[in-house]
C-alpha cells in the first residue's frame, strides 16, 4: 500500500504527472513527433518481424503468451499482452532502424513504448489519443530517467535501454490500463527490478542477436509490472534515487535532479531522433559524410588508400569492431558500417546484411581504416565525426558532421516519413491502410482496428 505521509519521491511524481497528463496538455510539436515515432517504429516492426531471430521471439510468444487480444506485428498471431510486447519489441529493434533521442540519454522510445503501448491498448480497446497520450507520458518518463544517469550506464556494462526501459514502458501500460497514480508508483517501483541486459556481445565478437532481445525484455517488463501493482503487487517508491535504487545501481555520479526537471513544462519528445541507416547511431554521420563524398566525387572503397574516421571516446571503446562474427556485430561497429557505405547504398536497409558481413573488400577496408578519438578543440556532440579520405590517384576529402537526416535539427519531411515507411513495410499485404491510419492516428477509434499483422 502506498503511505500517502511518505516522502515525495520522484516515482511518486514521475506518476502524478503521467495519470495527470491530458492530450490537450501536449504542445503540438510534441505530438507530431511522437506521431513520427509512431510511424517510423511500426515500419521498422514490420521489417524486423520477417527476420530469423524475430521470428524465434515471435514463436516464443505463440508458445508461451496463450490467448489474448495484443497481437505481434507482421503475423497473424494473437496473444496475451507481456508476449505481445516482447516479439513486437524485439522486432522493432530487430535490424537497428529504430530511434532513440538525441542527445543521447540511453533511451529507445520507439521499440520500448510502442510495444507496450500496443499491447495494452490492444487489450483495453484504446483509442488513437489514448495511445498517443501514453507514448508521451511513458518518453517524458524515460528520457528523464536516461538523462539522470549521465551516459554513465553502458561505461558499467549495461545497455542502457534495458534498464530505464522498463520504467518507461511501465508509465505506457499503466495509463492504458487505468492505474491510479498510487498503482503507477508501485509498478514504476517493481520495473526497477525487471531491468536488464549487457554489453557483453561487444566485445565477445558473437552472440550480438541478444542486443535486439534488450528492448523486448524493456517492452515486456513494463506491461508486466503494471499489471501486478494493478492487482495489488508492490515496489520500493524510492526505486529511482533510493540506496541500491537506478541511480546508484546503474550509474556514476548520476544527477538526481533530471528525474523531474521541467516536467510538465517542457516535452523531451522533441528530442527523439528517427534512424536514417539501419546501423548503430554512433555510425550515422561517418556513414552519411562517405556516402556524400562518394556521390560528389565518383569513387568507391577501391578508390580508397587511406581512411580516417575521428569520432568521441565512446565509438572507440564501443563500437571500433574490425571483426564482426554476425550482422548485429556489424550494425554495431562504426568501422564496418564505414565500410559498407564506400560499397553499397546505404539507404537500402539490406545494405547491412549478410552479404556485406561476408565481403573480402568491406572486411579488409575496415580492418586497415583508423579510428582516432576526436580532439577536445573539435565542436560537436558524442554522435559528431570528422572523416579524412586519401584516394589511390592522391585526391583528399574531408567532412565534418553532427546532424543526419532525421535529427531534430534536420527531420523527415512526411514525404520522406512515409518512403521509408513503405520500404520498410516492404510486403506487407496492408502497408499504406496502415500508413495512412497512423499519420492519422488520434482519428482511430480502436487500436485493434491498426493494420499491424497479415489478416484481417
Amino acid at each position: 500500500m502506498v503511505n500517502s505521509a511518505a516522502p515525495q519521491t520522484a516515482a511518486r511524481t514521475l506518476a502524478d504527472f503521467a495519470v495527470g497528463l491530458r492530450y490537450e496538455d501536449i504542445p503540438d510539436a510534441a505530438r507530431e513527433r511522437a506521431r513520427q515515432c509512431i510511424i517510423d517504429t511500426t515500419g521498422a516492426a514490420l521489417f524486423g518481424s520477417r527476420l530469423p531471430w524475430s521470428k524465434i521471439v515471435a514463436g516464443h510468444a505463440r508458445n508461451c503468451g496463450g490467448n489474448g487480444a495484443s497481437r505481434v506485428i507482421g503475423t497473424a498471431l494473437q496473444v496475451a499482452a507481456p508476449a505481445a510486447a516482447l516479439a513486437n519489441g524485439v522486432a522493432a529493434h530487430a535490424f537497428e532502424l529504430d530511434g532513440l533521442r538525441k542527445p543521447s540519454a540511453g533511451v529507445h522510445p520507439g521499440a520500448i513504448l510502442l510495444p507496450a503501448a500496443l499491447a495494452s491498448g490492444e487489450a483495453q480497446g484504446a483509442d488513437g489519443k489514448a495511445l498517443l497520450t501514453a507514448f508521451v507520458a511513458g518518453a517524458e518518463v524515460m528520457f528523464r530517467i536516461g538523462l539522470a544517469a549521465k551516459q554513465t550506464t553502458e561505461a558499467l556494462g549495461f545497455h542502457a535501454p534495458g534498464t530505464n526501459g522498463p520504467f518507461g514502458s511501465a508509465i505506457v501500460a499503466g495509463r492504458l490500463i487505468g492505474l491510479n497514480a498510487g498503482q503507477l508508483t508501485q509498478a514504476l517501483g517493481i520495473a526497477g527490478s525487471l531491468g536488464g541486459g549487457l554489453l557483453a556481445f561487444a566485445k565477445a565478437g558473437n552472440g550480438a542477436m541478444v542486443k535486439r532481445l534488450h528492448m523486448g525484455r524493456a517492452a515486456e517488463a513494463g506491461v508486466v509490472a503494471a499489471l501486478l501493482a494493478r492487482d495489488g503487487y508492490e515496489g520500493p517508491d524510492n526505486v529511482l534515487e533510493g540506496k541500491f535504487g537506478y541511480l546508484e545501481s546503474y550509474a556514476r555520479d548520476g544527477d538526481a535532479t533530471q528525474f523531474t526537471k521541467d516536467l510538465g513544462r517542457h516535452f523531451d519528445i522533441v528530442n527523439a531522433c528517427l534512424k536514417r541507416y539501419a546501423c548503430h547511431i554512433t555510425a550515422h554521420t561517418p556513414v552519411q559524410s562517405l556516402q556524400e563524398l562518394r556521390a560528389e566525387h565518383g569513387f568507391d572503397g577501391d578508390a580508397v588508400a587511406q581512411l580516417v574516421v575521428h569520432a568521441h571516446h565512446k565509438i572507440l571503446s564501443h563500437h571500433d569492431i574490425r571483426e564482426p562474427q554476425d550482422v548485429a556485430g556489424a550494425q554495431y561497429s562504426v568501422p564496418f558500417c564505414a565500410a559498407i557505405a564506400l560499397y553499397y547504398d546505404v539507404n537500402d536497409p539490406l545494405a547491412f546484411s549478410e552479404t556485406a558481413l561476408k565481403d573480402p573488400r568491406v572486411r579488409a577496408l575496415a580492418r586497415r581504416m583508423q579510428v582516432i578519438e576526436m580532439g577536445e578543440q573539435e565542436k560537436g556532440g558524442a554522435w559528431a565525426t570528422r572523416v579524412e579520405l586519401e584516394l589511390q590517384d592522391g585526391r583528399r576529402f574531408e567532412r565534418f558532421a553532427e546532424e543526419f537526416k532525421g535529427t531534430p535539427a534536420s527531420p523527415l519531411s512526411a514525404a520522406e516519413l512515409q518512403t521509408k515507411f513503405m520500404r520498410m513495410a516492404g510486403p506487407h499485404p496492408r502497408a499504406a491502410v496502415l500508413h495512412a491510419q497512423l499519420a492519422a492516428l488520434e482519428t482511430v477509434t480502436d487500436c485493434r482496428t491498426l493494420a499491424i499483422n497479415t489478416s484481417g
